[in-house]
């Protein structure tokens, strides 16, 4: 799973759904995946880069919030 760090103060309720629907994912293109098979799509909205190597994918989630996986 990927881990959750939440900065938004989530609800328990908003937590678990949102850890549930991450349970599956662990790499990128699971994530990108995910994101185009969810209702509406979810497309990558912008690739930060931080080095060679690692990158943040921000991606849309509810209600103007945005998830943010960190890659390398």
């Amino acid at each position: 799973m990927v881990p959750l760090t939440d900065h938004a103060s989530l609800t328990a309720d908003a937590r678990a759904a949102l850890e549930k629907a991450l349970e599956p994912l662990s790499l990128l293109q699971d994530v990108v995946r995910w994101g185009f098979a969810s209702t509406p799509p979810r497309d990558v909205t912008e690739v930060i880069v931080q080095d060679e190597f690692t990158h943040d994918v921000v991606m849309p989630w509810d209600q103007g919030s945005y998830l943010v996986f960190d890659t390398t």
